[in-house]
């Protein structure tokens, strides 16, 4: 699996270098009503910078982005995913490292998941590594600020949930039961 894993992940960085971009017929409307039909709730977020020093001081950058969160009932843990992810039919980066389950690396700087998600050739940082802290800002959201692992391909997950799932423990929801992307059954 992990093969397959680097293999599509190469692959979909030579898609995307020869200028290729998400199916042209997205549909964000469509896309957020999947979220909430599946159980989930939209949350517009933006990037910010300085998100480890006082509110007042975070510098609200450009680039709303609405992400899909789910939430447990049983333990009110949740994970985020960006809904353009969650509605797609072909695969994206944080689709195929989310079905991975590809098993976190031993050392590195920041948080596990953030470690975690440079592994997968992904980033949730801002500013590179310092002190300032940041991350996807949502008015009112019980998560305020949200660590989301963005991949070469623009797509996104929460980089908590992403390496939760990995040791096999379900934040939110399993998101492979609301998934529109299912790998072929033998790249599972």
């Amino acid at each position: 699996m992990k093969h397959s894993f680097l293999i599509a992940i190469a692959a979909a960085a030579l898609f995307l270098a020869a200028g290729h971009v998400k199916a042209a017929d997205f549909d964000p409307g469509a896309a957020a009503a999947y979220c909430t039909q599946s159980g989930g709730t939209v949350i517009d977020r933006a990037p910010a910078y300085g998100t480890n020093g006082p509110p007042s001081t975070w510098l609200i950058l450009t680039g709303i982005r609405k992400f899909c969160q789910f939430t447990s009932a049983t333990d009110g843990s949740r994970i985020h995913i960006l809904v353009e992810d969650l509605y797609a039919t072909t695969p994206t980066l944080a689709v195929l490292a989310y079905y991975a389950k590809v098993a976190p690396g031993t050392s590195g700087g920041g948080t596990p998941a953030s470690y975690y998600c440079t592994q997968l050739g992904g980033s949730d940082l801002f500013g590179g590594v310092n002190a300032a802290g940041g991350g996807w800002y949502g008015k009112g959201s019980e998560d305020a600020v949200l660590e989301a692992c963005i991949f070469p391909d623009m797509s996104s997950i929460d980089s908590w949930g992403l390496f939760y799932n990995s040791a096999s423990i379900v934040r939110g929801i399993d998101l492979t039961t609301v998934l529109r992307y299912a790998p072929p059954p033998d790249a599972r």
